[in-house]
This record gives structure tokens, C-alpha cells and sequence, in this order.
């Protein structure tokens, strides 16, 4: 169908043979006379180049699993270590650690032959003292075992655990007992979800195809697999439940018109529930212009529509004329009934309460929802996180998105007026923002004064509809340089001439609606300027210090997630999922809290038993990354996270291999030490499958525990390994090593001769045990 449109197109004094579709990387188009062969370039034929760089994007598929990052840790940070409790992140440290004692035999001269070492990396912690007047303990927690570590979130400063205390075991213990009943109550909203009969609908008509080609812009890679995450939930007869966690101007909205239309060409109404009135116009104008020329008919329901408008809107819903309404709450009141909804869109879901959400809940109870935040709420990621709700993430940002500059300080009238000028020169428009109605015009009337040039409207939620709506429109139409509002332009407002907002008292705003606000820029091609100031007059409180050094320190694109879990850490837990479960989020942390859930959520569904015992997997091998192969601490952390995530028990297989990908393809060729590195994590991996705590070098033995092992396999264990003796009473095999003298093998012979030996004697069930004659060589 495409060469044909291409052949089409082709003027009609050429004589065109054969068109031919092929798939390669060409920037431009050429033609060669003589060969009769002209070649057009996709870019050419659509006016754009879809290009998206594979290998940046597994980059982002990587970080974009870990939502809750323990790697920005600067010294003092408080951290949960899931067997110690809670310490205080002091440094990074390199130590040598020996080797084992190898025995030093009577023809070897004393002093001459020296303990060999190996270099391992250690966070160091810091927990409370054990005994009055002391120092506070220390731990050095090796790399490998980042997985037991996370950042603390969960409100005010918190105070030290003792190591080996029992006030840690007491706070966990209490935690768990409450996640069972959370457990309990979501595992029952989930059973009546997938047992609930909704519509299945069918799959894409060639309209949908049609509709989709003509998005002018390239799709990120994100998007299209959340695309076909929400059509293939659409297909199934369970009723969809799915949130999509993307940053501001991510093209959340792209995948909602998508899923709306597939909706409507299955014969279903479409709601969609957003929060504010501007943002409803917002929606209604791209929903009628992407579905310009296709037979649907959306309207708007907010306080902008007359009363007769509103009461043909809510007739047409009734005999099902109306195929889509884009509203505020007014959807969710009694007098709105629809003939037959199939989709419910909920837009900035974090924005509606609890009596939103059950008024919801009795609009249709088998209904597919897609529910759309760029800062999620805790109680919705909890959801997430336990698989109970379906999550899919924005991650990646559109092609030639820069992030948006942001400044941070005391309010000067001079950078306002720099800042105004600045925008005003490149042609462009700006925000202020000021959120008290009461001195608002005064405000705008000191802006005239400071930039007489400027052409100034007020903008605010107490005006009438009518008046509010023109100057949002003459706004948009640029006959205004600047628009003084207050926070009623936070949602959704798409203005993309305007790249300059400055936010005044900044200081009296929450952290996730700073975070809306910035987006209302950069959502062009332009750099973005936001300037978040307050009272040089006043002092600011210590929250809003806090939040102000967040927002300035998550500009990047799509630190949304990021934003919305500080803004738990810095207004406590209990304001947000009720004061009863707040005491224990702040008691364990909120990263341990929700891995807590997970585990009781999957015990009660059947998946997995409760709880993963901790491995002590100690080898006298050089493992670790030399800063002359990665010179970064935070770089090395980085990895030695992503290699301790990649070994857990949970972890998929081949993500070793995908991490030793990106290294190579970041760094060059490994050396040694990190190899050794990564065939410990593999080590690792098969021992915590196999059940193992303890893997240990003592002397010139190997320790392995716990070792309940039938008799059929400790006949096997005494022939193939002759002299390990297993220990019944503390459970527990010790295997002497395979070289002459008990001395220990090279570090990479050593980790291979483990490996066979873990397989051999613990296989991992339904894992392909490997045959004795095998094991005999090692």
C-alpha cells in the first residue's frame, strides 16, 4: 500500500517501473539519471525522520526498572539494610582482604612468602552505638549486596538502629504484620477484578492504522510498547486497570487518543475525567483535531459550557450520539448517565480524592480504566509495585527535548525584568505565576512598570468563564507577552511559544505541583528558562528549603518519579496512606515497606515463599571495578548496583548479560578483576536459587550452609569430592580444595570450581542438573 502512495506521488512525466520498499538509515534522497533510480528518503516523503537510537534506549530500559534509586547517596544519607536496620551512609571504601591462609611448608623461609590479598569495594555505615558514650558501630557492606540496601524515605530524620538490636527485628516484625492485612485487601480488589467480566474488544480496524500514521510526530519507543500494553489489556476480557507513569510533555496524551479511539470503533462511549476546566478546552481542541475526518463526536463538559450545551451533551450521552465527553467531576454528578462507556481516561490522577474515586467506582464497575500521572501518588505505586494495577512508563523523552533550566533564589526585580526581556527578544511568551487572587492585579501593574513593552493579562480562577476563557485563547493566539495567573494554568495548559516561567513565593508550593508547573515550559524545540523565587524578606522554612533544592536538583527529563518520592520523604508517609500505616513506612522505610508488600502479596497469590535469606558469598578473589577502568564513584556504585540487582533470586535471566553489554559498550574491554566481578554475580545468582546462606573460603576449605542434603546426593558430594564432610548438627558441608596442599586455585579456576560444585550438589529445581562425569572434571 505504501510504494503504491509513493509511486502516486511521483510526477507524471517520469516512467516509473518498479517502486520498491526498502528499510535502511538514509538522511537524503538522490537520483541517478542513467540508472533510471531515484531513491526517496523517509523523511522526504512524510516531512519527518522517525530516528530513535537503539542503544540509548536499552540504556533507559535499564535505569528505568530500579524506580527507587539508592545510588545519588552522599555522606550522612540515611539507608535500610533489610537484616540491620537503619544507618547513616558514611563513604565508599577499597580495602584488601586476605586471600585465605595458604600453608607455608618447611622448605618455604619464613617471612619471605607473603599473605596474598585481593582488593574488594565496601560502603561503610554507620549505626547507632552499642553501649552508652561509645562511637556508633560501623558496617561494611559489600558491593555485591546492594540489593539489601536502600535510601531512606519516610519522613523526619529517623533514629539509628543497633546492629544486632532487637528494637529493628520489633519494627519489621510490626510492619509485616500490617502489610499481611494490606496484602489481604488488595489481593481481594485484584481476584474480583480478574474474575469481573468486562468487553473484550476487538483488534485495530484500518481507520485506527490510518489515525495513527497521521501523528506528525515520531513515537518514542516508550510509547509504542505502552500503546500495545493498553490495546493488548483492551483485548482481554478482564477489565483494564493500567497506570501510566510519564513526565510532563511526554505524550501521555497520544496513547490516550489512541486508546479512545479504539474504544469508539468498537461501538463504546468514552469519559475522560480530568481536573481542570482550561485543561478540558486543552484536550477537546487535540481530540478533534487528531480525530478530524474520522465520523466521532467528542464534547467538552465543564463550568465553560452554557446550560444548554451541558444539556445536550448529557441527552447525547444518554441515546449514545455523543461517543466521547472530556469533563472535570461534573461527569462523575447524577444527572450524567451514559448509553454504553467502554473506556475510562483518568488525566493527573494524583489531583482527585477519595469521594472522586468512589464516585467512580459506581459509574461501571467492569469498565477499562487508563489512569495517567506524571507524579504518581505512594498509594498508587504501592499498587504498581505489587503488580496489583499495571504500570507502564514514559521514560524516554521526544526527540530535541532539552531540559529546562532552572534557577533557584531570592526575588529581584531586575532578573525579573531580564528574564521577561530575554523571552520577549526570541519572540517568545511568559508565565508568572502569583497565587493570591487578592493582590494579583497589583503584581501585574508592577510588571507593566519594571517592562513597559510587555503586554500584560491576569488570569485567575474567580473570573467569569467567559472572560478567563479569552484571555487563555488571546494568550494562545499571542496577543499578550505575559499571562499573570495563579496555579489554575498547573495542568495540562500547552502552550508551546511560551518558555519562560517564573513562579513567585515559591516557597509556599508542594513539591509535585512545582514539578506541574515547570512543565508548562519546554515543550517546544526552545530551551526553557524557570525561576522559582521567594521573599528575600523572609526567612524560609526547612521543608521548603527542601523542596526548592529537589526540584532544582531533578531537572532532568523525567524526574517525575524521582520528584514524587521525595515529596513522600519530606511530608511524611501518614498525610498520604493514613496516619496507621504512616508509624511503619517511617519505621522500615517506604523502599522496604513496598518490597514487604510484594512478598505478601506474591505469598498470598501462590507465587513465591516469604522472605530471601542473605548470602554470605565470601572468595578470596580480586572482584571489584579499578578506578582506572571506571574513575567515578557514583559510575561504579551505579554498576555494582545494577550486577547486585541482575544476581538477585528475582532478577531475569540474561540480565547479567545485559549489564556486561553495556559495560563493554560504555567502557572497553573489562580487566580481569571486573570478569571476576561478573562471574561471582553469576555465582551469586545460582547460589541464592539453590537456597544457600553461606558460601565461604575458611583456610584451606570451602564452607557451604545450610546443607540438609539427601543421602543420594552426599554419596554423590563424597565421590566426586574426596575428603568434604558434611555436619549434621550445625548444617553445614566443608569440600577442601581441589590443588595439592589445600592451596586455593587461580581466581578465575576458583569461581568455575564453586560454580560446578553448586550445581552438582544443590541443583536449583526444574534446572538442568549437569551429569556427574562433568562435575568429576572440575
Amino acid at each position: 500500500g505504501l510504494a503504491a502512495r509513493i509511486v502516486e506521488q511521483v510526477p507524471a512525466d517520469l516512467d516509473v517501473g518498479v517502486a520498491y520498499l526498502v528499510q535502511a538509515e538514509a538522511a537524503r534522497g538522490f537520483e541517478v539519471p542513467e540508472a533510471k533510480l531515484a531513491l526517496i528518503a523517509e523523511s522526504e516523503f512524510y516531512g519527518r525522520a522517525a530516528g530513535y537510537d537503539a542503544r540509548q534506549n536499552t540504556k533507559l530500559a535499564t535505569r528505568r526498572r530500579n524506580v527507587v534509586d539508592p545510588l545519588q547517596l552522599k555522606a550522612g544519607d540515611y539507608v535500610v539494610h533489610q537484616t540491620h536496620g537503619i544507618g547513616r551512609f558514611v563513604e565508599m571504601v577499597q580495602r584488601e582482604v586476605a586471600t585465605g591462609s595458604r600453608p607455608t611448608g618447611p622448605s618455604r623461609t619464613a617471612g619471605i612468602q607473603q599473605q596474598p590479598t585481593a582488593v574488594r569495594e565496601y560502603l561503610v555505615l554507620e549505626y547507632a552505638p552499642s553501649k552508652r558514650g561509645q562511637a556508633g558501630d560501623r558496617l561494611f557492606v559489600p558491593t555485591d549486596q546492594l540489593d539489601l540496601l536502600s535510601r531512606y524515605v519516610g519522613g523526619e530524620a529517623p533514629a539509628l538502629s543497633k546492629m544486632g538490636g532487637s528494637d529493628w527485628a520489633q519494627a519489621k516484625g510490626r510492619a509485616r504484620k500490617a502489610v499481611r492485612e494490606i496484602a489481604v485487601e488488595l489481593v481481594k480488589l485484584y481476584s474480583a477484578r480478574m474474575a469481573a467480566k468486562g468487553h473484550a474488544f476487538g483488534p485495530d480496524t484500518p481507520w485506527q492504522h490510518e489515525l495513527e500514521e497521521a501523528f506528525p510526530f515520531a513515537e518514542t519507543p516508550d510509547q509504542l510498547q505502552t500503546i500495545d500494553e493498553v490495546k493488548a489489556d483492551m483485548e482481554r476480557p478482564i477489565p483494564m486497570d493500567r497506570l501510566l507513569a510519564g513526565d510532563v510533555g511526554f505524550g501521555k496524551t497520544e496513547v490516550a487518543v489512541r486508546a479512545a479511539f479504539k474504544a469508539i470503533q468498537d461501538g463504546k462511549q468514552v469519559a475522560m475525567l480530568v481536573p481542570t476546566t482550561l485543561l478540558v478546552k486543552q484536550h477537546l481542541e487535540t481530540f478533534n483535531e487528531r480525530f478530524a475526518g474520522f465520523p466521532v463526536h467528542v464534547r467538552a463538559l465543564s463550568r465553560f459550557q452554557t446550560d444548554k450545551e451541558v444539556r445536550e451533551t448529557v441527552t447525547g450521552l444518554a441515546d449514545g450520539t455523543i461517543d466521547m465527553v472530556i469533563g472535570t467531576h461534573r461527569i462523575l454528578t447524577e444527572q450524567v448517565k451514559f448509553k454504553d462507556v467502554g473506556l475510562l481516561i483518568i488525566d493527573e490522577e494524583q489531583r482527585f480524592g477519595v469521594e472522586h474515586k468512589d464516585q467512580l467506582k459506581k459509574l461501571k464497575t467492569n469498565v477499562d480504566i487508563l489512569a495517567m500521572s506524571a507524579t504518581p501518588i505512594p498509594r498508587t505505586l504501592e499498587m504498581a509495585v505489587t503488580g496489583i494495577r499495571e504500570m507502564s512508563t514514559l521514560a524516554t523523552p521526544p526527540e530535541d527535548r532539552h531540559p529546562i533550566l532552572t534557577f533557584v533564589g531570592p526575588y529581584s526585580e531586575q532578573q525579573v525584568a531580564a528574564a521577561i526581556r530575554r523571552e520577549m527578544l526570541r519572540e517568545g511568551q511568559v508565565f508568572f505565576v502569583h497565587n493570591r487572587v487578592s493582590s494579583i492585579n497589583r503584581i501585574a501593574a508592577q510588571l507593566s512598570e519594571l517592562v513597559p513593552e510587555a503586554r500584560i493579562a491576569v488570569a485567575h480562577g474567580q473570573l467569569n468563564e467567559h472572560v478567563l476563557e479569552q484571555i487563555v485563547v488571546d494568550f494562545w493566539e499571542r496577543k499578550f507577552d505575559v499571562l499573570v495567573s495563579t496555579t489554575i494554568i498547573e495542568t495540562g495548559l500547552d502552550i508551546s511559544n511560551a518558555n519562560t516561567i517564573i513562579i513567585d513565593r515559591a516557597d509556599k508550593y508542594g513539591l509535585s505541583q512545582l514539578h506541574q508547573l515547570r512543565g508548562r515550559v519546554g515543550r517546544g524545540r526552545e530551551r526553557a528558562y524557570a525561576y522559582f523565587l521567594w521573599d528575600a524578606q523572609k526567612p524560609l522554612s526547612e521543608t521548603a528549603h527542601d523542596r526548592l533544592s529537589t526540584i532544582a536538583a531533578n531537572n532532568e527529563l523525567g524526574g517525575g518519579m524521582q520528584i514524587a518520592l521525595k515529596d513522600l520523604e519530606i511530608r511524611g508517609a501518614g498525610n498520604l496512606l493514613g496516619a496507621e500505616q504512616a508509624g511503619h513506612i517511617a519505621g522500615v522505610g517506604f523502599d522496604l515497606y513496598l518490597r514487604m508488600i510484594g512478598e505478601a502479596v506474591s505469598a498470598f497469590r501462590g507465587d513465591v515463599a516469604e522472605g530471601q535469606t542473605e548470602l554470605r558469598l565470601e572468595l578470596p578473589v580480586d572482584a571489584h571495578i579499578p578506578e582506572d577502568y571506571v574513575d567515578s564513584e557514583r559510575l561504579r556504585l551505579e554498576i555494582y548496583q545494577k550486577l547486585s540487582a541482575a544476581s538477585g533470586p528475582a532478577a531475569k535471566e540474561g540480565q547479567i548479560d545485559a549489564v556486561v553489554d553495556e559495560l563493554v559498550d560504555r567502557y572497553g574491554t573489562p580487566p580481569d578483576a571486573v570478569t571476576h566481578l561478573v562471574a561471582i554475580s553469576r555465582l551469586r545468582r545460582q547460589a541464592q536459587l539453590a537456597g544457600l546462606s553461606d558460601v565461604i573460603a575458611t583456610g584451606s576449605k570451602l564452607r557451604i550452609a545450610p546443607a540438609n542434603i539427601p543421602d543420594s546426593r552426599r554419596v554423590r558430594l563424597e565421590r566426586l569430592y574426596p575428603g568434604a564432610k558434611q555436619f549434621a548438627q550445625n548444617d553445614v558441608i566443608l569440600v577442601p580444595f581441589p590443588t595439592p596442599g589445600g592451596e586455593l586455585p587461580g581466581d578465575a579456576d576458583l569461581i568455575e570450581w564453586v560454580s560446578r560444585l553448586v550445581t552438582a550438589i544443590f541443583p536449583v529445581p526444574d534446572a538442568a542438573a549437569p551429569t556427574p562425569e562433568a562435575s568429576a572434571t572440575a
